[in-house]
């Protein structure tokens, strides 16, 4: 398995490239990741050096905290990166959700689950689920939208 992974916002302004350390990746429930994602933020620690970005020009960042900042497309608001400013960690934490293929990472650990609400498991059996395509059924507007790239949805 490559671990170089490519990914991007969801408009295709800010693309990335980055070489992963690993294949395990956590979930924070803070309050403030889950306020900044509207769920938890699944992520993975990628080394800054090992993130190259295009489209750089569209990136916004804040200083989210007296520790840490988080960076977004400033176009389409896409959540690009949650990284430790003091001291600096060197790491960025990428949102899963922005790789192309997100195929064969494992979720490893979560933190701050005492703040997790009991309205969400991600490990729960008993739910209702359904496929892409069972869903596009179900909502015949979406089968416009089947198969259509990144760049044909903007």
């Amino acid at each position: 398995m490559s671990l170089e992974r490519k990914g991007g916002c969801l408009c295709g302004a800010v693309r990335f490239t980055a070489l992963l350390t690993g294949t395990s990746f956590g979930v924070c429930h803070c309050p403030t990741c889950r306020k900044w994602t509207g769920s938890a933020l699944l992520a993975i620690t990628v080394p800054v050096a090992n993130v190259q970005w295009q489209g750089a020009d569209h990136i916004a960042k804040r200083q989210s905290s007296a520790w840490g900042e988080r960076a977004w497309c400033g176009d389409c608001g896409s959540h690009l990166w949650f990284g430790v400013t003091s001291p600096p960690s060197g790491n960025l934490e990428l949102p899963i959700g922005l790789f192309d293929d997100a195929n064969g990472l494992t979720m490893t650990n979560e933190i701050y689950i005492d703040h997790k609400p009991d309205s969400y498991a991600y490990a729960a059996t008993d739910r209702h689920v359904l496929t892409r395509a069972q869903y596009v059924k179900k909502f015949p507007l979406l089968a416009s939208e089947q198969g259509a790239s990144h760049d044909q949805l903007r």
